[in-house]
């Protein structure tokens, strides 16, 4: 196993076991989804992952979604996939903010043909139809400008058309850094889930429930965030309220992009070394 492989793999375990609000975890199910399903899912496609700089976005993507799908019925991790293989892509002893663009730069309809059926294998949760560069189509443009078509609608996409800025500035303001994520990583990674989800509203869960329902979700993830989150006296009742609310309508409201962005900012901040990483036998994966 590859030092990048440890790196996708702790990024992705890290992601499923802690306690975030609404989405799956250790204690927390979806009648389609389990915590086992989550840890199934990463370590069939860390190696995978770890290999795109050899093989390529797009066929990357493509493998590490067929690979799921010999593990799981269930879209566990298409944005998790698409959001790291480009940036497992950046060489070794590049950062990520200078070797993003050059490998998104060079993406080309081979990688968009190659995505496109990830997709169409993955089925994600209310994706519906376009009248552009529709998924069901035979693409005839560069990855980087099907997914500048879609930016306005799905946060990962976004992430692929400003470079992933937005993302890596996360890993950086998000996590407190050093080895203290060793003793509170679970506190720091559900923080982080609460910033992102404030800024920026899930784009599953405007898909699934409409606009005006995450842009609710954001403000109630700033209300726990407001109360003090992660020491203040009603915190711990705040986050409570706020998973309850999310879990409500047959867990429609799950913030799953949320998680997808989460992983890639922790892998970002493993990858570049700011964050310590727990052993892994202290997850108590299942």
């Amino acid at each position: 196993m590859t030092r990048l492989n440890d790196q996708i793999l702790m990024a992705c375990l890290l992601e499923a076991t802690a306690a975030k609000p609404g989405n799956v975890h250790p204690t927390a199910s979806f009648s389609d989804m389990t915590y086992s399903d989550l840890v199934r899912s990463a370590r069939a496609v860390s190696g995978i992952l770890a290999e795109t700089g050899h093989c390529g976005v797009g066929p990357t993507v493509l493998a590490a979604v067929k690979a799921t799908a010999s593990v799981t019925s269930s879209n566990t991790n298409l944005g998790i996939i698409l959001l790291l293989a480009p940036l497992a892509a950046v060489p070794n002893g590049t950062s990520l903010q200078e070797g993003i663009s050059d490998v998104l730069e060079r993406l080309d309809s081979h990688d968009t043909e190659c995505v496109y059926n990830a997709i169409r294998i993955a089925r994600p949760g209310g994706l519906g139809t376009s009248d552009e560069h529709d998924v069901a189509d035979r693409p005839d443009v560069s990855l980087m400008i099907a997914m500048e078509s879609a930016a306005h609608r799905d946060a990962v996409a976004a992430a692929y058309h400003d470079h992933f800025k937005q993302v890596l500035k996360w890993s950086h303001t998000g996590l407190a850094g050093g080895e203290s994520f060793v003793t509170n990583w679970e506190q720091q990674v559900i923080g982080l889930a609460l910033k992102i989800q404030a800024e920026c509203p899930d784009t599953l869960i405007a898909r699934k429930c409409g606009t005006a329902t995450a842009v609710e979700s954001s403000r109630r993830a700033q209300k726990v965030l407001d109360s003090g989150w992660p020491d203040g006296h009603d915190a711990g009742m705040a986050l409570l309220k706020f998973d309850d609310w999310l879990r409500a309508d047959q867990h429609r409201r799950n913030p799953g992009t949320t998680a997808d962005l989460v992983t890639a900012a922790l892998f970002a901040a493993l990858r570049e070394k700011r964050i310590v990483a727990p052993p892994l036998d202290s997850l108590h994966l299942t």
